[in-house]
């Protein structure tokens, strides 16, 4: 089903950051609404989740006129000496579909090229990525791309979150960026079931993994229950990878391949340092 569609002049493109973000003095959201629409994702019960009639990742609102605003909001911040550091997005995925069309987040990367902020910090789920390469080489010095794997078993993709991209294309395009000499990280979030494969296949990529432990919803797990994950996992009788101790199960089977220092728990993974 193909989201629908809308267009917003948003009155500012920079929102001040809290809570879980509170490393960052802003998040970035190029569209609100994310056609994704992921299973556990946090955003469902937010407010921008929760005041839409329609359902999660049925709607996509474009955010029109995002480079000539980040352009005056970075200026008017430079002016008055502000510093700048940037999670990019905390709501939406800034390289969802709609994204191959719009270029709002590729519009958004131009301006920050222009006026580089203090620092960047990308997460996405989507291959799309690799498609900004030469603005990111701009940005370099003050960046970091996390890609969302969950797992390496796609069926187990296509039961959680059957619109997001296949699991083999975001491995590609990790691979890309690190060829690229590009600051990428991978964030197992939220830890799906995996095979015992997976850590090599993360660690012969990435040197830097984080993995979510639930408390990434902003509530200490609690948006994610009212989700009802839990009983998704049931469902697929695979509840034994559900619970407040499965990224602590996550973690031993990534330490096969990876030190302890490379595997970093929920917030501090995504913290920009």
């Amino acid at each position: 089903m193909k989201p629908i569609i809308d267009y917003k002049i948003p009155k500012k493109i920079l929102t001040p950051t809290s809570g879980f973000l509170y490393g960052y003095t802003h998040s970035l959201n190029p569209y609100a609404g994310c056609s994704f629409g992921c299973s556990y994702c946090y955003v469902r019960q937010s407010p921008v989740g929760l005041f839409r009639k329609q359902e999660w990742g049925s709607w996509v609102d474009v955010k029109q006129d995002s480079h000539e605003k980040l352009s005056r909001e970075m200026m008017n911040l430079r002016k008055r000496d502000k510093p700048v550091t940037i999670f990019m997005s905390s709501s939406t995925d800034p390289y969802q579909p709609v994204e191959y069309k719009e270029q709002i987040t590729r519009g958004l990367l131009e301006a920050m090229a222009e006026n580089p902020p203090d620092f960047l910090f990308v997460q996405t789920r989507s291959p799309l990525v690799t498609r900004d390469i030469d603005l990111f080489h701009k940005l370099q010095e003050k960046l970091r791309i996390s890609i969302t794997v969950e797992t390496d078993d796609d069926d187990v993709r296509k039961r959680f979150t059957p619109q997001a991209p296949p699991i083999q294309a975001r491995l590609k395009a990790i691979s890309k960026l690190k060829v690229a000499n590009l600051p990428v990280q991978v964030a197992v979030a939220p830890v799906l079931p995996f095979t015992n494969e997976f850590p090599k296949i993360l660690s012969s990529l990435v040197s830097r993994i984080v993995i979510d432990d639930y408390s990434g919803d902003g509530s200490q797990g609690k948006r994610s229950e009212r989700l009802n994950v839990r009983e998704l996992y049931k469902t697929e009788e695979l509840d034994t990878w559900y619970g407040k101790n499965t990224y602590q199960v996550a973690v031993e089977k990534l330490k096969q391949s990876l030190s302890s220092d490379q595997i970093l728990i929920s917030q501090e993974g995504f913290m920009p340092y």
